[in-house]
């Protein structure tokens, strides 16, 4: 199994009331980051067996955008497991149910999601790992523990992009 652990994406800045703080919604650069994302697993052909999502609306919002993009017509899972409260326990609970799929999306926040992602690929260690907002990595879960294929930043997404897209046409001398 390929977990694919996302980020949520730019919500702006939080809120105090915490009540208020569950609604934020993504800004303008949390839905371009998602895009970029999504361009990006396109690019590399993944199609999901199941996104799965942290009840908070800029992580159902995150899972949304990357998944119609990415040609994800099911409805996506909200579970607790993936909120800014849950445990590694109650994260490794989750993953043990999800054997059965091959490709898995899994959007959440910081601060637990990168210890959720260190639980993976470190069995006894505490690893620390950043995710930024909008960051994406592939772990492969077929044998415990699982292994770090990539970790994609969306600065360097932004920066890969805008590179290909400037010119298209190959340089050609003028002499």
């Amino acid at each position: 199994m390929n977990l694919y652990i996302l980020r949520h994406a730019s919500a702006g800045t939080r809120r105090k009331n915490p009540l208020l703080d569950v609604k934020r919604p993504l800004d303008k650069e949390g839905k371009q980051q998602c895009m970029l994302v999504a361009a990006y697993l396109n690019a590399l052909n993944v199609q999901f067996d199941l996104i799965a999502s942290s009840p908070l609306k800029r992580a159902l919002q995150t899972a949304s955008l990357v998944g119609t993009e990415v040609g994800y017509d099911q409805k996506i899972q909200v579970t607790d497991a993936l909120s800014p409260e849950a445990s590694v326990a109650k994260f490794q609970e989750f993953i043990a149910g999800l054997e059965k799929y091959e490709n898995v999306l899994l959007v959440g926040h910081n601060p637990n999601l990168p210890q959720f992602l260190g639980s993976l690929f470190a069995s006894q260690a505490r690893v620390n790992v950043r995710l930024r907002k909008g960051a994406i990595a592939r772990v492969d879960c077929t044998r415990r523990p699982g292994t770090l294929n990539w970790l994609v930043d969306p600065r360097i997404l932004r920066g890969v992009y805008t590179r290909v897209t400037k010119r298209s046409l190959r340089k050609t001398s003028l002499k």
